[in-house]
């Protein structure tokens, strides 16, 4: 049996120890008392912890997986007078190591800024490799898990037009000789624009001229992590103006399937309706997300069959699951308090981010001379929005007398 099993099994013990701890120490209203409280926090910061690891050996697994796979490629015989890079433009081999070269030199040779010339953008940056790009992009979905949920498009132009049905036709039962009723389809239209997110990370000179230093993978992780972070939390809380149309929106953002009875605590059977608000054909490949507050919160609450709500994953590989459905952890999305959308279910497949290809670096070489570093500025252009409000329902709490909800 591997580590990240032992460590499933582990965590599904203590769960199943906190289940029962819970159950023989509630009260006859259901409360437990402070000092029974605190041991089941424990329990409780036990889970959470092992689901951290668990996370980390998994990662731990793929790297090692990658460290034992083959280094180099067998040898084949070429033709002879073929050319060993066919590639063109910002895929080719040339194009890259110019690229890097630039990036490394103060004053790059004539033959590096002319091979750079197909990248080259109306600001005076360089376009980032083609293979770079796909890096770079592997990277943000690792460090931005909604771009893996969500649906991805390239743009290479303007605004990208987005045609959507705004109300939807019928049949009607006809008699014999009678006409077909009319009843036509509607359509509204959603633009998808480009905003701008960049970052300056500064890299000491000596640091630089090593040439065994990663630059590539370090940029690559640095960009990632900057951009990732920022994106997701305007992918939630945004308001479009400059910035995506975050899911949390009050105009253009998820439908609210549930308001609480209660400003700050949810009930099972509030969670059981904020599923079935949810139409049966965007169930199908739905998710919870939520903070992780709100899934301590959730652990407790039990269906009407005396079921817990949370299941937590026995298997590596399958995701924890809240009535069937994949429980995902987000920073981003507001704790339980009055007012705030603290649960979003749904399928996510309908939040559309718009990438505009052609990510940009450059290199500053005079602003931090008198440090001894080297900045580099990177930037994208993207933007998002949910294209059909109705694929994702919010569990939102009720408000305070005073806001009058």
């Amino acid at each position: 049996m591997n580590t990240t099993n032992e460590l499933r099994n582990q965590r599904a013990r203590i769960w199943e120890q906190a289940k029962a701890f819970l159950d023989s120490h509630r009260d006859k209203n259901g409360i437990l008392t402070a000092e029974d409280t605190e041991t089941y926090e424990r329990m409780e910061q036990d889970i959470v912890n092992l689901g951290k690891e668990i996370d980390r050996q998994e990662r731990l697994d793929a790297f090692e997986r990658e460290l034992k796979a083959p280094t180099s490629e067998p040898l084949t015989s070429k033709p002879d007078g073929a050319k060993m890079d066919m590639k063109t433009g910002r895929a080719s081999d040339e194009y890259k190591k110019n690229f890097w070269n630039a990036l490394r030199s103060k004053y790059p040779l004539p033959s590096v800024t002319n091979a750079l010339q197909v990248g080259t953008d109306s600001e005076g940056g360089y376009l980032v490799p083609d293979e770079f790009e796909r890096t770079l992009i592997e990277a943000l979905e690792e460090e931005n898990f909604f771009r893996r949920i969500a649906t991805v498009i390239h743009s290479n132009s303007g605004d990208r037009k987005i045609p959507v049905v705004a109300s939807k036709g019928t049949a009607g039962w006809i008699d014999e000789e009678g006409l077909y009723p009319e009843s036509d389809d509607s359509f509204g239209q959603l633009s998808l624009g480009a905003y701008k997110l960049g970052t300056m990370i500064k890299i000491s000179e000596e640091l630089l001229n090593d040439s065994a230093f990663d630059m590539e993978g370090y940029i690559t992780r640095e960009f990632a992590r900057r951009i990732g972070t920022k994106e997701e939390e305007a992918f939630f809380t945004g308001d479009g103006t400059g910035k995506p149309l975050g899911l949390l929106a009050a105009t253009g953002g998820a439908d609210v399937g549930v308001t609480t009875a209660g400003g700050t605590a949810i009930t099972a059977d509030e969670v059981i309706d904020l599923y079935y608000s949810l139409r049966v054909p965007y169930r199908k490949k739905a998710k919870w997300i939520m903070n992780d507050s709100t899934i301590s919160a959730l652990r407790k609450l039990k269906d009407g069959n005396g079921q817990y709500l949370w299941q937590p994953s026995l298997v590596a590989g399958t995701p924890n699951t809240i009535l069937g459905c994949e429980v995902i952890s987000s920073p981003f999305m507001p704790s339980i308090a009055a007012g705030a959308k603290a649960i979003t279910f749904g399928d996510y497949s309908y939040y559309w981010i718009a990438d505009r290809q052609g990510r940009t670096f450059k290199r500053l070489n005079e602003l931090f001379a008198t440090t001894g570093q080297v900045g580099f500025l990177g930037s994208q252009r993207v933007d998002g929005k949910l294209i059909l409000p109705e694929a994702i329902k919010v569990l939102k709490l009720k408000g305070t007398a005073a806001s009058g909800t």
